[in-house]
């Protein structure tokens, strides 16, 4: 990953909804073309918030609610982006939602060249439409779709085989090979409720609050940040529904201390074995922010860039949303593209600290 992170902290946002929408715009993120229009006073046009055209400063910039009070206070339609017309993104959004529709209930994995013409589009671009919007392959979308009808099957059919072939897998081998990854368990175990899927977990303290760590047999599967002990052991029953969990193990606290030993220095570094379970977009974000360094910050639309998905800034955020393995998975060390802080799980206060720490760890 290139090392063009901001090193400075985040500043506070005066709006919540300007910042918002600036960074939208200094993303370029198409998905947000038509929700609201961008003014350049000093060149007396409006843009869409995708716009490729030099970004103004922000001191020369105004936001539309539509195209039609952007032209009442005076402003020009952009002729790069022509943002009164409908956007690229809106043209192609029912193709691609169709291309899902047809991917989701298809009984095998449609082919890319089936897919491109039924939506009346070349491969090449109908692959290159579909992960700009979406942030995924095509290939990828129709495995994390096979992966949730793979948990339904086992859930409902009469057996693991009649799962096998309701999840659109046409041979034994292929299904038991995937379900390892994808379940985190065998099939068997999954359908059972996963009676032997033990998870070991303790909670520590640490100037930010209590820490929670929890491992499987493959490595560290949840670090949580919290203030209320019970609070943080329901929330791990909830990611984990059908785990047995074990809990006051002696020897397992010595893993809990390292983590907190971390989060108080994180100069020394956090070398652990990790149980990330994700979508294959998930697992290409989070191995991006592992990539991180420490004392260092990346903005979202950088992680979509890195990724090869520069349009998938909402795609990102919400991946950094679903991490469960805080600090080992640095998403507090992603901030918005204007330097601002953003969400964090466990609460923007302790995101702000972890930076602190970190951004002093790199001076030391």
């Amino acid at each position: 990953m290139r090392h063009a992170y901001q090193k400075t902290l985040p500043r506070s946002s005066a709006s919540a909804l300007e910042d918002a929408r600036w960074a939208a715009f200094v993303a370029r993120d198409p998905a947000f073309d038509g929700h609201f229009f961008v003014s350049v006073k000093t060149t007396g046009i409006y843009c869409r918030p995708s716009c490729p055209a030099r970004r103004a400063k922000r001191e020369h910039v105004r936001f539309y609610e539509t195209a039609a009070d952007a032209e009442a206070a005076g402003f020009r339609p952009c002729k790069r982006c022509k943002p009164n017309q409908t956007s690229l993104f809106q043209q192609y959004a029912e193709k691609i939602a169709e291309a899902c529709r047809l991917i989701e209930t298809a009984e095998e994995e449609p082919k890319l060249d089936a897919l491109a013409r039924s939506v009346g589009l070349s491969p090449y671009h109908f692959h290159r439409i579909f992960k700009s919007a979406l942030g995924v392959t095509p290939k990828a979308y129709a495995v994390a779709n096979r992966n949730r009808r793979m948990r339904d099957a086992l859930t409902r059919s009469a057996s693991v085989t009649e799962a096998i072939y309701d999840a659109g897998f046409n041979s034994n081998g292929r299904f038991y090979a995937a379900s390892g990854e994808v379940l985190g368990m065998t099939p068997s175990q999954f359908r059972s409720g996963a009676p032997n899927a033990e998870i070991k977990f303790a909670i520590g303290e640490s100037s930010l609050g209590l820490v929670l760590v929890a491992a499987s047999d493959k490595g560290v599967c949840a670090i949580f940040f919290g203030d209320n002990p019970d609070g943080l052991a329901s929330d791990l029953r909830k990611q984990f529904p059908r785990a047995r969990f074990v809990g006051d193990d002696p020897a397992f606290r010595q893993l809990t201390s390292k983590v907190i030993a971390f989060v108080e220095n994180p100069g020394i570094g956090l070398d652990l074995p990790l149980d990330i379970r994700g979508t294959a977009f998930q697992h290409r974000v989070w191995d991006a922010l592992r990539r991180i360094p420490v004392g260092a910050t990346a903005s979202y639309a950088e992680i979509a860039k890195t990724i090869g998905a520069p349009k998938a800034t909402r795609a990102v955020a919400r991946a950094c949303g679903s991490n469960r393995i805080a600090v080992a998975i640095p998403c507090h060390r992603v901030i918005g593209s204007d330097g601002s802080l953003t969400g964090y799980r466990g609460g923007i206060e302790r995101k702000r600290a972890l930076l602190a720490k970190e951004a002093k760890a790199k001076g030391d």
